[in-house]
């Protein structure tokens, strides 16, 4: 039989999984930094739906936290080593397992499959309080991106995911700056959110200061595209003092 060689696809895919369970490793071992904010007493089930960079690392964050995390994909077997580095608090499962485990979302996918995501788990949605990381990429996502530019990102992801409870969060930085920062000594590095919901953003505020930030409520939905890819709190690694200013400065 011929021998063909492994495509050079799954060696990549082989090599940024290790990459990112080193650093789910390094980001486990850390000592907690206590700076004045203490954590939810009690645990919080959460369902992820995307359990790559982003919803890996804020993930493993809750679950170091103390809250119960299931991290769903379309191979939940593909998540072993992640689950495994993480403890009992953690599992895997599939997406329609993790909407219903959880009594909060994290929604860490590529925009484009918002549409789909809507349509096929509507029922489990209903009613959810669903932190909305996702990014409108135009070389990646199509032409909702063109929808969320002029219609807001928020507008958008509440037309896709109607009777969710969204807060939009942990969508301004990559996994790394994340991981760097969360727990960090003196004040701590800000999240902006945005929502309509007003328990829905109780619930959240509480996720992202157990995640190791300080969230600042930006405002409603529409307000989001303020942190939107190219608005100008995009990208800011910065307290939230530093952001309340940036934000009354722009209001």
């Amino acid at each position: 039989m011929a021998h063909h060689p492994r495509p050079k696809r799954t060696r990549q895919s082989s090599l940024r999984l290790a990459v990112f369970a080193a650093l789910l490793l390094v980001l486990w071992t850390l000592p907690d930094v206590v700076s004045g904010q203490s954590k939810s007493p009690a645990s919080t089930k959460i369902g992820i739906i995307g359990s790559g960079n982003i919803g890996g690392t804020v993930g493993a964050l809750w679950v170091k936290a103390g809250h119960q995390v299931l991290f769903s994909s379309r191979n939940p077997q593909n998540l072993k080593q992640l689950i495994d580095g993480l403890g009992s608090l953690a599992r895997a499962g599939t997406v329609r397992e993790a909407l219903s485990f959880g009594d909060a979302i994290l929604i860490a996918v590529p925009y484009g499959a918002y549409p789909q995501i809507g349509k096929d788990y509507a029922k489990e949605l209903a009613g959810k309080i669903v932190l909305d990381a996702g990014n409108a990429v135009l070389s990646r996502d199509g032409e909702i991106s063109k929808e969320a530019r002029e219609l807001g990102i928020g507008a958008t992801s509440a037309k896709y995911l109607p009777k969710a409870r969204i807060v939009r969060a942990f969508n301004t930085l990559n996994y790394r700056t994340l991981a760097k920062n969360a727990n960090r000594p003196g004040e701590r590095m800000a999240i902006p959110i945005a929502g309509d919901d007003k328990q829905a953003l109780t619930v959240a505020s509480q996720l992202v200061r157990d995640a190791g930030f300080d969230p600042v409520i930006i405002g409603s939905l529409e307000s989001a595209k303020l942190f939107a890819q190219g608005g100008p709190l995009y990208g800011q690694e910065i307290t939230a003092r530093e952001m309340q200013i940036r934000l009354k400065k722009l209001q």
